[in-house]
């Protein structure tokens, strides 16, 4: 056992590390192989075991638009989205966009906003309110708009199922982009222009698949301005700097959970260091009202700058994210900065108890191959995250409704790798289990009759039982390098950053470290265990294990005697809070020695 990191290229159906076949919480450590004889470097082993083409290294070191970016020409209905865009733009047409109430939707509508008003328009944002409307646009309210004054309405991150709505809108006479990334049926709505990489009928535009909706709205955004381009538009006024948005589009992208491979990578690789430069005058406020003092990570996305731009949607007032990422006046982005902190912490509280009564149900419900769970007077607002919180607890897919007193139920559901819970979804729609679904891979949203719940979930079994069996199987906790102690160094930290972004699609690097003892452990904040280790080489490293204290490898933590050694796995990160630059592990899982 090396005591720096392991550089051999390692491959998972070659060794075994440290030989664990069954850990603290039950699983095998294996490596995270690389493609053959590749490279000796642990940067190009990062990136290879991640799916990066040996001719992709250089590309994926260092990820630029210029290297990921397609013709946006190649999608379905696209010239035609931007040469509509374009005759609004040189008409001065009253021009209304429809987002949904997430990040994604708030980050979507926001781009396309700036963008607009770059270019001589005065945009209006419409945010449905998530209690009231619901998701997604409806008739009433785009004929509404409609009557308002506009006469093209672009909606994003939604619209790809919107039938009845759009056909409302058509009769209007009102023209709708619908801008999307949701699954498609194959009968599309009848709008204008659809423009969505996962629409049934792509070709080229399908390899996009895992985009965002923010990130098709950059497409889009660049197809508009290259076709003002050509017409000579900008001869007399400069471009709309879109590369200057890229803080917006990594946003929604991370906190979309979109897969972190390909374009999505330089989204997010150059979107941080817009950010950094805090030029958008909302996001630099959001950040300080997030206590960040460095420049944002691509985890701080998820974690910190995303929750509070949601919680507008959630447990406030939908349309708080837009206004805060489209608005130029600091006091304004101060005020609203602090009323979304303020929603966050509100929300955390109602996810708690949300949490407490799903898990209860969960468990009362057995071993369903898809956690599906249901309560009256949980709050809409929460359950996707709760789905979430549920997903990673139980190791498979789960969805949460909360019932009205009408015995309606809306869902929000979050799966796991290789398990396709959004094309699941559509099928009980089609066959008349739901009111309403649609969703991704890794995220579906629904409205389901409460009398359903449990054929729904009977439907899932066998749609996904096998699917998700095949998936716990192959679990396993794999590993990117081994070192003692003492090896878990800024130095590391830094190294392994090397390959990042990390994200959805392309996970984090986890380092396993030991063996070691555990010298003081106990639970702070949330049921976090913290644990102070010495090693062998006479070094110590503190050690996080969230949420954890009422779990396998918190108590195993807790009540571990100074004879027992053992290795643990994790997280390398840089410790924040301490007076010096040091590095700590934070734990997915633990074993024993002896």
């Amino acid at each position: 056992m090396t005591l720096g990191v392991a550089t051999r290229p390692l491959y998972a159906e070659e060794v075994n590390p440290l030989s664990i076949t069954a850990s603290i919480t039950g699983q095998a450590w294996r490596w995270r192989g690389t493609a053959r004889g590749e490279s000796d470097d642990l940067v190009d082993q990062l990136l290879l075991s991640r799916g990066c083409p040996p001719e992709g290294l250089a590309a994926h070191r260092d990820p630029t638009i210029r290297a990921f970016m397609p013709d946006p020409s190649i999608f379905r209905d696209m010239d035609a989205a931007a040469e509509r865009l374009a005759a609004a733009v040189s008409a001065g047409e009253a021009v209304t966009v429809f987002g949904d109430y997430d990040v994604d939707g708030a980050t979507s509508a926001a781009l396309l906003i700036r963008v607009l008003r770059d270019l001589g328009l005065a945009p209006q944002a419409y945010i449905p309110d998530r209690l009231m409307e619901g998701y997604g646009p409806s008739g009433e309210a785009l004929v509404r708009i409609a009557d308002r004054g506009a006469s093209l309405i672009v909606t994003v991150d939604c619209g790809a199922q919107a039938f009845e709505a759009l056909a409302m809108a058509r009769a209007r006479g009102v023209d709708v982009i619908v801008v999307d990334h949701h699954k498609c049926a194959s009968e599309l709505p009848q709008a204008f222009a659809l423009v969505n990489p996962n629409r049934l009928d792509e070709s080229e535009g399908a390899a996009f698949g895992h985009l965002a909706a923010v990130g098709v709205a950059f497409l889009l955004a660049a197809a508009l301005v290259r076709t003002l381009r050509v017409r000579g538009f900008f001869a007399q006024r400069p471009e709309p700097k879109l590369m200057e948005l890229l803080d917006i589009v990594a946003l929604g992208t991370v906190a979309d959970v979109a897969s972190l491979k390909g374009l999505n990578r330089a989204f997010v690789a150059q979107g941080l260091k817009v950010m950094a430069g805090r030029r958008n005058v909302g996001l630099a406020t959001l950040i300080e009202a997030s206590r960040l003092a460095r420049a944002p990570l691509c985890h701080d996305l998820g974690f910190a700058l995303g929750p509070r731009i949601n919680a507008g949607g959630r447990v406030g007032k939908s349309d708080l994210g837009v206004r805060l990422l489209t608005t130029e006046d600091p006091d304004e982005a101060r005020e609203i900065a602090a009323e979304l902190d303020r929603l966050n912490e509100e929300r955390r509280a109602i996810e708690t108890d949300v949490q407490a009564e799903a898990e209860s149900a969960a468990l009362a419900k057995g071993n369903r191959a898809v956690a599906v769970v249901a309560g009256h007077g949980w709050h809409p607002g929460v359950i996707g995250i709760v789905a979430g919180r549920l997903k990673e607890k139980l190791g498979k897919p789960a969805i949460v409704v909360a019932l009205d007193a009408d015995g309606t139920g809306k869902g929000s559901g979050r799966s796991i790798a290789e398990v396709d819970l959004g094309a699941a979804v559509l099928a009980a729609k089609d066959m008349g289990l739901l009111v309403a679904g649609g969703g991704h891979a890794m995220a579906a949203g629904l409205t389901i009759e409460a009398g359903k719940l449990d054929a729904f979930a009977d439907f899932l079994d066998e749609r996904l039982g096998g699917d998700v069996s095949r998936a716990g199987a192959d679990r396993a906790l794999l590993l990117d390098a081994v070192v003692a102690c003492g090896g878990v160094t800024p130095a590391l930290v830094e190294t392994l950053d090397a390959g990042g972004p990390y994200g959805m699609g392309w996970p984090a690097p986890r380092v396993a470290a030991g063996p070691m003892r555990v010298v003081k452990a106990d639970v702070v904040g949330q049921g976090h265990v913290r644990a102070v280790m010495a090693g062998d080489d006479g070094r110590s490293l503190k050690t996080v294990a969230f949420r954890s204290a009422d779990a396998p490898l918190g108590q195993a933590l807790l009540g571990a005697g100074p004879d027992r050694r053992l290795w643990v796995a994790g997280r390398a990160k840089i410790d924040d809070w301490g007076a010096r630059r040091a590095a700590e592990l934070h734990l997915d899982d633990a074993a024993w020695c002896d």
